[in-house]
């Protein structure tokens, strides 16, 4: 099935007509309204107080602010201290990140939403994604099985791999970098440089977004970190058929330097316990992947010759419960 699909031929929509709008008026100017967070903090906080039935004072002896502290944080003048909202969220009995939600006051079902989740055990948290995912969220099984992403550190041969085994099955091959660095016009440590980490992970979303909207099947390749953003990592893991590609972390190691990249040695004498720092954290989101295929102490053709094999032997599953390749 996988060495069937054939990229599709994507059109593109012309752009759309619009009505002729009126001339602006002279001397007005448009200005975007930005939300003041200390406007929004306060309105949380009153409003939080005002559903339990609390006047100003009795918050004020239950949370150790003064009253008058409290007036002003309710006002939206007070600079509050990340301990001081610590203490009105436990004595408003409620979690931090309900007062500092950006945006609108988040709708009450999803609260209830979160607080049931967080009731459950881990098992019945996988279950519970797995059927938000079967119900809401629009995935289809044999689309993403024909989407295949390549997840893991640096120097586990991700692009190696995806390149011959897209030509193998006869499908594009895509790494995120690179279109990222195509939409951007800038190489990534520029990128990082002119536009942070925050805008890095804008146009990750973005580019990742764009492949799986034009591309009914492919290869690709993704950056390290790319799951440690939650939300880019759960589309990905919803969309598409992932493989953790993993090694020893000298094995990475290796392979980087003998990429003739040098960056991970230079001037850190602690680089390689920084590796194995990085993996530990990532070990977790790696584990999400569908399947895990090692190369250590492989070589390139048993390795594709692996991953080719888990791929055409494991079924289009309904949960999206990850495996090990171990032949």
């Amino acid at each position: 099935m996988l060495g069937d699909c054939l990229l599709k031929t994507m059109r593109k929509a012309g752009p759309l007509k619009r009505e002729p709008s009126a001339p602006p008026k002279r001397g007005v100017q448009t200005k975007t309204v930005v939300p003041d967070p200390l406007k929004s903090l306060g309105d949380r906080v009153r409003q939080a107080r005002a559903r339990r039935g609390m006047t100003r004072k009795q918050l004020a002896r239950d949370s150790g602010v003064s009253e008058r502290y409290l007036a002003q944080i309710e006002g939206g003048k007070g600079n509050i201290s990340v301990l001081v909202l610590r203490q009105l969220a436990k004595a408003l009995n409620v979690s931090v990140d309900v007062l500092v939600f950006e945006g609108p006051e988040p709708p009450v079902e999803l609260v209830h939403t979160v607080e049931f989740l967080r009731r459950l055990s881990l098992d019945d948290l996988v279950l519970a994604r797995q059927a938000l995912l079967h119900q809401f969220g629009g995935v289809d099984p044999a689309a993403r099985h024909r989407r295949i992403a390549l997840i893991g550190l640096r120097g586990a041969g991700k692009s190696t791999l995806g390149a011959e085994l897209a030509e193998r099955l006869e499908m594009p091959f895509l790494e995120l970098d690179r279109l990222i660095e195509q939409e951007s016009g800038l190489s990534l440590n520029l990128l990082f440089d002119f536009r942070g980490q925050s805008g890095f992970r804008q146009l990750e979303r973005q580019c990742l977004e764009n492949v799986i909207k034009n591309y009914p099947c492919f290869v690709i390749a993704t950056g390290g970190s790319l799951v440690s953003e939650p939300g880019t990592f759960e589309r990905l893991l919803s969309s598409c058929f992932t493989v953790w590609v993993r090694t020893s972390p000298e094995e990475h190691m290796q392979r980087v330097i003998a990429q003739g990249d040098m960056r991970p040695m230079s001037n850190n004498r602690d680089a390689m316990s920084d590796l194995k720092r990085i993996l530990a954290e990532r070990e977790v989101l790696y584990n999400k992947a569908d399947i895990q295929l090692d190369t250590a102490g492989r070589t390139f053709e048993e390795s594709l010759d692996t991953l080719i094999r888990a791929l055409r032997d494991t079924p289009v599953r309904e949960t999206l419960t990850p495996e090990i390749v171990s032949r």
